[in-house]
């Protein structure tokens, strides 16, 4: 596999599960390491970047109409899959949670996969809402051009609060209430993405709009992805 230039923007799925929306509704978040290159010790969603490999797993199904358009418009071509599976395979290796059916692979999977696959489940992105896009400013040492999925934890597969299977990449793995989330040492632009999930708290549909938080060297951008855009002062 060729190396990767860790200095170029990446692609990226960041997975927002939504517990108990109706009720007392709790995000799932995990705190960075102290030694992490990108965001150390903060507290973040589970996601991380598109693998090449990702663009050719056996998905159920991918991102519905209209996300599945919309990451056309805002993707490269053809990675609307690959961003998918991507979220469904960081949940998976940062968490141990499961979005998927049971199934056998009809390939062998890759090994970034094998560990999904013998928990005899395929992956499925359809219950994946893809709810915001978020460009790393330049001058950190990893930028990425990440999209945001939420998803209502009653499409994971077992038990949410088993994370046994889970990576080391987060610590204390939580569901957070989403009243005390910003009570948390989190990153700027995930303060920014709460506001957005608590606007989709009742509402089982995509948005009508994705906000789109873009950083450049000229400015840093709010635009909202077939709709306005306006500048943000930081």
């Amino acid at each position: 596999m060729a190396e990767i230039d860790k200095t170029a923007v990446r692609n990226a799925a960041t997975v927002i599960v939504l517990r108990d929306r109706a009720s007392t509704p709790a995000i799932l978040m995990g705190q960075r390491g102290a030694k992490a290159a990108f965001m150390p010790n903060k507290f973040v969603f589970p996601g991380g970047a598109v693998d090449p490999e990702d663009a050719d797993v056996p998905l159920i199904a991918d991102v519905t109409e209209p996300c599945f358009t919309r990451l056309a418009d805002d993707a490269p071509a053809d990675m609307q899959r690959a961003l998918g599976a991507a979220a469904v395979r960081e949940l998976w290796e940062e968490t141990g949670l499961i979005l998927g059916q049971p199934g056998d692979w009809p390939i062998d999977p890759h090994r970034d996969w094998k560990s999904f696959a013998r928990m005899g489940f395929l992956p499925t992105a359809a219950p994946l809402q893809y709810v915001f896009r978020a460009l790393t400013p330049p001058g950190r040492p990893r930028r990425f051009d990440a999209r945001f999925f939420l998803v209502d934890a009653a499409h994971i597969q077992g038990d949410l609060d088993d994370f046994s299977h889970a990576s080391e990449e987060l610590s204390h793995l939580q569901w957070i209430p989403l009243s005390e989330a910003r009570g948390f040492d989190l990153p700027f632009i995930t303060e920014v993405v709460l506001a957005e999930v608590e606007s989709r708290l009742h509402s089982d549909t995509p948005p009508a709009s994705v906000p789109f938080f873009k950083n450049t060297d000229e400015a840093s951008l709010f635009l909202r992805l077939h709709g306005y855009s306006q500048p943000v002062t930081r």
